[in-house]
């Protein structure tokens, strides 16, 4: 693990500012193509905020934005409270950690981590200090006088981090920083990463594309679809109760089922699918009387299976086992709907699991507060 006996806190900027970061109505278009429209965010100081979603959907050039790499077409970027439009990147309070590292391979690692304290004028001693309380931070103090391709993946994500804090920086931006890692390495680096941000009660903004690394690292994610925001909050309220289709869509597994309202108010809802299926749901968050198109968001774990019928009132449904996948700790299904919908459904794996036969009849069943009713579009009629 990371270790912070010696370590100081990053120097502070004199200022009473709430949020580290903070986006105004931000757009960035690149040749006529808008990949950020109208970003509004709000980064808290000491805060784990990652920035989530598919490539493309402008996460990385808002990271760039924050940094300085790119000027922001319209709006304002500010570091606590200070508008940084027009500040270069080299004069900025951060330091960005990429995934490749961009480590120089003809410096030592002691070097790679002086580099920036030398461009910017610090005497031998004060960057030999600095240098040894970054090595120490990031438990590499041995491997001061090695070079980048003598170390592992690991190593050199340690020594990209401790080049990035030895500035004493004030926002720490990852970009994908943990995505050239193995899998068993990026889990570890995942538990260091979190433990250094709580010990060191820095800000990270951390650029990502995988949900599970967001929900495990962040006190709060953004989900970016289309250059939007389409949901920001603590990874529980983004997992539990997403606003829209899409974000219930990517963050994790779900089953999708659009319809159209039955009946329904702020006690419950009845929606009514394309294929004639009547489930029963939870409200959305914010309800709308006038909402008339819904889809219906079941994730695969709130789904039980029975190969009896259940006593339960409403939905349960008779199916068709179609496929079985064993993923170790759990077992996902397939099941084909009498009505032709297909629904997964994830459960834990037990020894004494015994499958039904494809053509034995299997129930599908869950409460209404297991399923949440979301908006098929936007207020402004964006797709959702």
């Amino acid at each position: 693990m990371f270790q912070t006996a010696t370590t100081h806190l990053p120097d502070a900027t004199g200022t009473d500012a709430l949020f580290d970061v903070e986006l105004r109505k931000v757009f960035k278009v690149f040749d006529g193509e808008t990949a950020v429209r109208a970003v509004d965010l709000q980064v808290r100081r000491g805060e784990f905020f990652s920035i989530l979603g598919p490539s493309g959907c402008g996460k990385t050039t808002m990271l760039r934005l924050i940094g300085g790499f790119e000027t922001p077409s319209a709006g304002e970027v500010l570091i606590r409270g200070k508008s940084m439009n027009q500040v270069p990147a080299y004069q900025r309070p951060v330091n960005t950690v990429f995934q490749s590292y961009a480590l120089f391979n003809h410096m030592s690692i002691a070097q790679n981590i002086a580099f920036g304290l030398r461009i910017k004028g610090y005497n031998k001693a004060q960057v030999e200090e600095r240098v040894k309380e970054a090595l120490n931070l990031v438990k590499m103090e041995s491997y001061a006088n090695r070079f980048p391709s003598q170390l592992s993946g690991g190593q050199q994500q340690r020594v990209a981090l401790a080049r990035a804090l030895v500035n004493r920086p004030t926002v720490v931006l990852l970009d994908e920083p943990l995505g050239a890692l193995d899998l068993k390495l990026r889990k570890q680096m995942q538990v260091e990463l979190s433990n250094l941000h709580r010990d060191l009660s820095l800000t990270f903004v951390m650029v990502t594309h995988d949900q599970e690394e967001a929900l495990s690292l962040s006190d709060r994610i953004a989900v970016m679809h289309d250059g939007r925001i389409e949901q920001v909050g603590r990874p529980t309220e983004i997992y539990e109760h997403p606003r829209s289709a899409f974000v219930a869509d990517f963050i994790g597994e779900t089953n999708l089922l659009p319809g159209r309202l039955e009946n329904g108010d702020r006690a419950g809802v009845l929606i009514r699918t394309g294929s004639g299926l009547k489930i029963a749901v939870q409200p959305p968050d914010s309800w709308n009387e006038n909402a008339t198109q819904l889809t219906v968001s079941i994730r695969p774990e709130k789904i039980n299976l029975s190969l009896y019928p259940p006593e339960v009132e409403v939905n349960c449904f008779e199916g068709r086992l179609k496929n079985v996948m064993y993923l170790g700790t759990h077992v996902q299904y397939l099941v084909e709907l009498l009505s032709g919908d297909r629904l997964t459904v994830l459960q834990p794996n037990t020894v004494a699991n015994t499958l039904p036969d494809p053509d034995t009849p299997i129930y599908t069943h869950w409460h209404p507060t297991d399923c949440i009713a979301l908006a098929s579009t936007h207020p402004d009629g964006a797709v959702g």
